[in-house]
């Protein structure tokens, strides 16, 4: 319930920063809109791809409507395996720019392949039934027209239609027949959810097209793939791999909360991203530890499983589903209707702990969910805790309680053992935060600051607004705290809009690397530093911890920051959402 009421609560916050003139409205990307709610709610989303290229693959339109009807497709299998993995809406992909451009639903519109029979409004109907949304994939793409060999857009029907000629083959002929099928769809299917998009065409873009969508289809959701397009309420990353462990998708994403951000990755280990012909494996591991590292990331997955012309999965997608509905039922309550831990939402620290552990933290109210995905080598876990009192331990699965202690700002589990294969979940209730000075009640100062977001916008209890550096380096953060007192620890939350591993020599991690710590009476006279060091390059919260000094001023000095040079947006760059000062770690709750 806390944390739905936080969300509530921010949606008003942003609606009162555009009236404002603080955030641009309706542009801005990290605003937050009503119609958006049911996807925050979610945690996951099943993904279809399925054409005319489907296994055995169709030239004839025809044919391939045959080959559906005659092999039995029913939307509600469909339906019954997305919930199976906990999912709460599908993206149809027919209309797909290397599966034959499809519509698999009548259109008064020539240029590609569409179908008699609804198949569409069938799966829209039968999903609205069991409380599921469907969302309709839309390519912007004309260059593989001829795939394959053959050639699958009719540039003469569609302009003997338009009454003009219109290369179907060009990205400006296929933006136009494109735009106008995205407003047939939108008065033909008022249920749908909304269009996931495969990045941009500049003939929509000149037409003021998302725009119109938004005036026509309030409640219609806008999703583009890769390209983080600040008008559409979702970015949608796309096949992240590289990081370590290979499950922690968040590493490989670079967009801030509040953004609604979604992960979309094939379950299939190899073959095709349609059905190819072939039931390719499915690891059990890597993608239960995508779902679950997503939900403690609040980044909704959209999972991409490839249909045959039937709908019917091959048997080891089909098989990973019926596990997966039981495995998830089991711990649902540590994921449902729950956000991120170590984010905009609070919560301890996720990612890598002690003894080679990993995992994440999800966050409902007072209570915490700490998701061991990679166990420790020891029978010992150990968190920082954030300044939360923990009063209980419990094993979600067994209900059996867990020895636990508090102190030097770390949460420490003993005497753990029995750990599940993929991820082992402890329920941990709290009884409030502790041990930090209230925002409002700071003042903070940056030596340099981009227009805009100065330093004050890291202490100011909003993760609407954050810190930037302006690329300049070293860059002093001042802490005036009003009087002289006692100081502990630092904790910040970086800004999430960088990869936290070097993915490429053009896309690195923009955090902090070297810092050193100041204390002052008088703000004039610092001294020696008392603290120097280095942060990882990790996600969510982090810390700086002294030996408790008294002081009225505190500078935390950063002269470095991970990505190189060849990064040319992100060198030097720093952005930070919020930072505190804590005075005292907290303790075990009585």
């Amino acid at each position: 319930m806390a944390a739905k009421f936080f969300r509530r609560a921010l949606v008003a916050c942003a609606a009162t920063l555009a009236v404002s003139g603080l955030v641009a409205a309706p542009a801005s990307a990290d605003l937050q809109k009503p119609s958006q709610q049911w996807l925050r709610d979610s945690q996951a989303g099943l993904f279809l791809h399925w054409g005319m290229r489907t296994a055995p693959g169709y030239t004839s339109c025809s044919a391939w409507e045959k080959a559906i009807t005659d092999g039995g497709w029913d939307p509600a299998y469909w339906v019954t395996e997305a919930e199976k993995l906990h999912a709460s809406y599908l993206v149809l992909a027919s209309f797909h720019s290397r599966l034959g451009y499809s519509r698999a639903w009548p259109s008064k519109i020539p240029g590609s392949c569409t179908t008699k029979r609804d198949f569409l409004g069938e799966l829209v109907a039968a999903a609205k039934t069991r409380g599921l949304k469907v969302i309709l994939y839309m390519t912007n793409d004309a260059q593989w027209h001829d795939e394959g060999g053959h050639e699958w857009l009719d540039s003469a029907g569609y302009s003997k239609y338009k009454g003009k000629t219109v290369d179907l083959d060009s990205q400006d002929g296929f933006g136009q027949f494109s735009y106008d099928n995205f407003f047939e769809v939108m008065k033909n299917y008022p249920d749908l959810g909304g269009f996931w998009i495969d990045n941009d065409n500049a003939y929509w873009e000149s037409h003021d097209l998302y725009r119109q969508i938004y005036q026509q289809r309030p409640d219609y959701l806008l999703s583009n793939n890769n390209e983080d397009t600040p008008i559409m309420d979702t970015i949608s990353n796309e096949q992240k791999t590289g990081m370590t462990p290979s499950y922690d998708y968040p590493q490989a994403t670079y967009t801030a909360m509040p953004r609604l951000t979604e992960a979309c990755f094939k379950l299939p280990d190899t073959g095709s991203w349609w059905y190819g012909g072939s039931n390719p494996p499915v690891n059990k591991m890597l993608n239960l530890g995508r779902l679950i590292t997503n939900s403690g990331s609040s980044i909704k997955s959209l999972m991409a499983e490839t249909a045959m012309v039937n709908g019917k999965f091959p048997a080891n997608q089909e098989a990973f589903n019926n596990f997966a509905k039981t495995y998830l039922d089991a711990i649902w309550e540590s994921l449902g209707g729950t956000e991120g831990a170590g984010y905009l939402y609070g919560g301890m620290q996720p990612g890598f702990w002690n003894d080679g552990a990993h995992g994440v933290i999800t966050i409902k109210g007072d209570t915490q969910y700490v998701h061991v995905l990679t166990k420790p080598s020891t029978s010992t876990l150990k968190i920082r805790d954030n300044g939360y009192r923990v009063r209980g331990v419990t094993n979600l699965r067994t209900g059996a309680a867990i020895s636990f202690s508090q102190g030097g700002g770390s949460l420490t589990l003993s005497g753990l053992s029995g750990w599940d294969t993929y991820d082992t979940v402890f329920r941990v209730e709290t009884a409030g935060r502790i041990g930090t000075y209230d925002p409002k009640t700071v003042t903070l100062k940056a030596s340099a600051s981009a227009s805009g977001h100065g330093g004050q916008s890291a202490s100011d209890g909003s993760y609407l607004t954050y810190f930037d550096n302006n690329k300049t380096l070293p860059v002093n953060l001042d802490y005036d705290l009003g009087a002289a007192k006692k100081v502990q620890y630092l904790g910040l939350n970086q800004r999430e809009d960088s990869v936290s591993y070097a993915r490429s020599d053009s896309e690195q991690s923009a955090r902090i690397k070297a810092y050193k710590v100041f204390v002052s009476g008088d703000g004039k006279d610092w001294g020696s530093a008392v603290k120097s060091g280095t942060l990882p390059s990790h996600r969510g919260v982090q810390f700086v911890d002294l030996s408790a000094v008294t002081a009225r001023y505190v500078r935390l000095q950063v002269t470095s920051t991970y990505a190189a040079s060849s990064d040319s947006s992100r060198y030097k760059r720093l952005r930070i959402d919020e930072t505190w000062v804590g005075s005292d770690y907290a303790t075990a709750a009585g």
